[in-house]
């Protein structure tokens, strides 16, 4: 298995930060890292040039972790509400995604790409939920979000039936079922 060592150009996630020399295997960097100018190899040629821009690198860096911390201020009193199908037990007809929240937030005027919320998983039931949505390296906000059932009635258990809608039972061994049996002789 061979390995090289890159350079960062970006921060990638659970690799590395911008300007760090890392060990990765060949075609991790030959087929991503390099083909998206997410790192260069890291000849000396290369590492000279990186701590040449190191100063521009950490006033770039110090900027858009301002901007983060300006914008993470800005989204601090923030709430989602999502309304969606509901069926019985509060389980939702689909899901909300972190897509849905990126063009919610999208709506309410902040550009939030999907990748940056994180969701364990999608939200498949009505409820309370907080959301984590990573604007910088180093600075995270935590948006609530309310999904509820349509009409806003927040479904605790089963789903109430609609007045217009016929009673349905299980079974058909009660007293006062209504099913006829015929025998033929």
């Amino acid at each position: 298995m061979a390995t090289t060592n890159v350079l960062l150009r970006e921060d990638v996630d659970n690799l590395g930060a911008r300007g760090e020399i890392v060990k990765v295997k060949a075609g991790y960097a030959r087929n991503f890292l390099l083909p998206r100018k997410l790192a260069v190899e890291a000849t000396p040629g290369n590492v000279k040039q990186i701590e040449a821009e190191r100063a521009a690198l950490l006033k770039k860096e110090a900027t858009e972790r301002a901007g983060a911390e300006a914008q993470a201020g800005q989204m601090g009193g923030l709430r989602l509400n999502f309304e969606r199908k509901v069926g019985e037990h509060g389980l939702l007809y689909g899901s909300v995604t972190a897509m849905h929240i990126a063009d919610a937030l999208k709506e309410k005027g902040y550009e939030i790409d999907r990748r940056r919320v994180h969701l364990a998983e999608p939200i498949k039931e009505t409820g309370e939920y907080t959301v984590s949505v990573r604007l910088h390296r180093e600075v995270n906000v935590d948006i609530p979000v309310t999904v509820t059932g349509e009409g806003g009635a927040q479904t605790a258990g089963a789903a109430p039936a609609p007045a217009d809608a016929p009673e349905t039972r299980a079974g058909g061994d009660g007293p006062n079922d209504a099913s006829t049996e015929t025998t033929e002789a």
